[in-house]
């Protein structure tokens, strides 16, 4: 078993990390979940702006590069 040394992470990275696991993968598994119930326009809305809010993060993350 070996010790996982996290002291390399930068915080750029653990923010990005963060905004996935917050917001975009609830988006999409909630539009996936509402597409199996048979709500379509409610499920791809969601995976919708989950998309958008994906691609909104990469442009903030572009221009502060």
């Amino acid at each position: 078993m070996t010790i996982v040394d996290l002291s390399d992470i930068s915080i750029e990275l653990f923010i990005a990390v963060m905004f996935f696991l917050l917001i975009i993968a609830p988006l999409v598994s909630l539009g996936i979940l509402r597409l199996f119930q048979g709500k379509k326009k409610v499920g791809l809305g969601l995976i919708g702006s989950g998309v958008i809010g994906y691609f909104m993060f990469q442009l903030i993350v572009g221009l502060l590069v």
